[in-house]
């Protein structure tokens, strides 16, 4: 059960909430203790679980949980998972030993450490369940486009399922940088500024979906925030919502959703609220997507294709998260 609670004897029947993942960044960036840097004796380990996993000669997508045999690493990895579940809602290890282990090497030492954390899900209609956050020259106009296909900035939002996980094997040239905010502080402030508009955002939305498999856009509905296990959770991709609109039979947007998406916006990007992270290689980010808006600034990227950011991102289906979604925590379902 999550630690968050929301207080209902607000004026406006819905009240501000209190626990761990009600964060400000002001205060995060006085400490790094939220980073959680591997020890030489756990990279060592990641080293041997590496080797025991070759040795065993399965292909990593055939790997299972019980495949993996953590041993020393094991209560590393569940103090990893319960500071997503139960705590910030997120956290940054770095030192994942790329100097000592090949790219596919660390691929694999990612998804076994992930495989204790969560199910992997397909994260677009092909079935990836790995996939590779780079630049492909794609443009960020097109509403095809997965922005993360870019080096555009990318404003806050939530991705699909639990947890979303990014391993971090080239950083950029500059910029680059993750950029997270806590959604529950993010909704106590609306609710402080603005409550008419916190309850709006909880009432249906219209979203925009695309991808190039598909023949057409679709749109489905859902809210902005919802109780889910007596806790709050919120999905956001605003431009999601914005393009909706485009799409026949969309009713359009009221004054007050309209306003209600921008206050969310503004909030998120208030400098108080939100916390910076540089992306070095080695790291690995966990967030958790039900109390997480995560963003990323525009970067330069270097001319050199192997010196090119890239990270390897990891959708993670948590069912024992009461406040995740049942539907996101799936994934995108195949074609």
């Amino acid at each position: 059960m999550s630690p968050d609670k929301i207080a209902m004897d607000h004026p406006a029947g819905i009240g501000p909430i209190e626990g761990r993942a009600a964060w400000r960044g002001s205060d995060l960036a006085q400490t790094d203790d939220w980073i959680d840097r591997l020890s030489p004796v756990e990279q060592d380990e990641i080293e041997r679980l590496v080797a025991r996993l070759r040795r065993a000669g399965k292909s990593l997508h055939d790997l299972t949980r019980e495949d993996v045999d953590l041993g020393p690493l094991a209560a590393t990895v569940r103090a990893w998972r319960d500071e997503v579940a139960n705590g910030a809602g997120f956290v940054l290890v770095r030192g994942l030993p790329l100097d000592r282990l090949s790219e596919d090497d660390a691929i694999l030492a990612y998804w076994a450490l992930g495989l204790h954390v969560g199910a992997p899900v397909s994260q677009n209609l092909r079935g990836e369940l790995l996939t590779a956050v780079r630049d492909t020259g794609a443009d960020p106009n097109d509403p095809s486009t997965r922005l993360y296909k870019t080096r555009a900035e990318q404003d806050f939002h939530t991705d699909g399922a639990d947890i979303i996980g990014l391993l971090c094997l080239h950083g950029a040239k500059s910029g680059g940088e993750s950029r997270i905010v806590s959604s529950v502080t993010v909704f106590n402030e609306i609710v402080r500024r603005r409550p008419d508009l916190a309850k709006v955002l909880f009432r249906d939305f219209y979203w925009h979906y695309f991808e190039p498999e598909m023949e057409k856009p679709v749109h489905f509905v859902r809210p902005i925030c919802a109780l889910r296990g007596g806790s709050l959770n919120t999905s956001f991709i605003p431009w999601y919502i914005r393009r909706a609109q485009e799409l026949p039979g969309v009713p359009a947007m009221t004054v007050e959703q309209r306003e209600a998406l921008e206050l969310v916006e503004r909030t998120a990007n208030d400098p108080e609220l939100y916390l910076d992270m540089e992306f070095l290689p080695g790291d690995v980010q966990l967030l958790k997507n039900a109390v997480i808006l995560h963003k990323r600034t525009a970067y330069e990227d270097f001319e050199e294709p192997a010196r090119k950011r890239h990270l390897v991102r990891l959708w993670l289906s948590a069912p024992d998260f009461v406040d995740g979604d049942d539907q996101l925590r799936r994934g995108i379902a195949l074609g």
